[in-house]
């Protein structure tokens, strides 16, 4: 089942990791370590292999892929040896990636996304083709009438105004196309009701948002603990130091506060409460593709006992992220083929803002995950859409 994988931010730090490490794992060169996907309660037939995963994008730097695997490696991002061991792989990946389109309307643009996508489908034969958001962070935007109503949007898109963040303006066209989107990043996406409406027009599965990589990982265990324990969290407060491209994005108020948003809402909505605190993002330029994340929690036991618990995550977020896009790309490709359509829910185990109203425990995420993957692999869908 060949499946192609668009990639938008294609050039950046989380892509070619991704790439990278796909490659790798289809030569042999490297085990699977960090793939969900490849655990047993999740691996199974429906999910396209490794080898049969093609690569494409857009990206708006034109920084050559190896060029881009090379500076990972020297930051320590990625092993040299692989980066030296797959010249030939990672060219033929390259004439496989295009400008981001820019001039004219959006709707000029968004034409242009379709064209590509769909001459890369067929130019590899592909069954389908996953279009996976992992580019900067957008702020949130303004509401617009367009944003509603599909039939509006089209007309909307050939004017002069910028209607539709670059997120969305993706995730329009890949539905137009025919591909299912995964918005790794808490940016719009499809997340507006006319995007909705067109996706299930076109019958194609979406997933998102915000990939959980680091300090929200450990919130989504932590947290439930909390609750299933009685324990009154009266304080939750983090720091996040990063650097690279997407600190410097972050550094961006608006962008910073999107961000914010999907990092907090685990608590919430696990605890049913807000504790006092927050959670601040800072770049630090000299980290680089590296992060680290404090967190201050103080909560109270039997008789208003108070105590506390900190904890310290250091991470690269390439390498904790880059295996997340691959089983995205894999059980999204598995659910398309299904027929699923609309949001696939059930993958929250991987975000930070899933989709629906479910459990942020990562327990409770996983069960459903496993049951989701057991589903495709036996060749059912329960989703009555599909």
């Amino acid at each position: 089942m060949r499946t192609g994988v668009w990639l938008v931010g294609a050039r950046g730090s989380v892509a070619t990791t991704s790439i990278v490490g796909a490659l790798a794992l289809r030569a042999g060169l490297t085990g699977s370590t960090g793939c969900v996907t490849e655990l047993p309660a999740v691996r199974g037939p429906a999910l396209p292999a490794f080898a049969d995963l093609v690569f494409g994008g857009h990206d708006v730097v034109a920084t050559p892929l190896a060029k881009r695997a090379e500076a990972l490696a020297a930051a320590g991002v990625l092993p040299a040896r692989l980066v030296a061991a797959l010249p030939e792989e990672l060219v033929a990946v390259e004439q496989e990636l295009r400008p981001a389109p820019t001039g004219g309307s959006q709707a000029d643009r968004a034409a242009t996304m379709v064209r590509d996508l769909t001459e890369f489908q067929a130019r590899h034969r592909l069954a389908r083709v996953v279009v996976v958001n992992v580019a900067a962070t957008e702020p949130a935007p303004d509401p617009h009438p367009a944003h509603a109503d599909p039939a509006a949007l089209h007309a909307a898109l050939t004017g002069p105004d910028e209607v539709l963040p670059p997120s969305s303006l993706y995730a329009y066209a890949a539905v137009t196309a025919g591909c299912s989107y995964v918005d790794f990043t808490p940016s719009t996406g499809l997340r507006l009701p006319a995007l909705t409406a067109l996706a299930a027009h076109h019958r194609v599965p979406y997933a998102g948002h915000d990939g959980k990589t680091g300090e929200t990982l450990l919130k989504s265990v932590l947290a439930p603990m909390f609750a299933m324990r009685n324990l009154h969290v009266r304080s939750w407060s983090g720091t996040n130091l990063l650097g690279g491209g997407d600190g410097a994005t972050l550094a961006d108020p608006a962008a910073n506060a999107a961000k914010v948003r999907s990092k907090q809402r685990v608590l919430g909505e696990t605890l049913g409460y807000l504790p006092q605190g927050d959670t601040r993002i800072d770049y630090v330029e000299d980290l680089g593709d590296f992060k680290t994340a404090w967190d201050l929690i103080t909560f109270a036991g039997f008789l208003g006992t108070g105590m506390r618990l900190e904890f310290t995550w250091h991470g690269c977020d390439s390498a904790l992220a880059a295996p997340l896009v691959l089983d995205l790309a894999r059980l999204t490709a598995a659910a398309h083929a299904a027929g699923r359509s609309g949001p696939l829910t059930e993958l929250a185990f991987f975000f930070k803002d899933p989709l629906g109203s479910g459990t942020h425990s990562l327990a409770d995420q996983w069960t459903r995950l496993c049951e989701f993957a057991h589903l495709l692999h036996r060749g059912g869908t329960d989703d009555p859409r599909g």
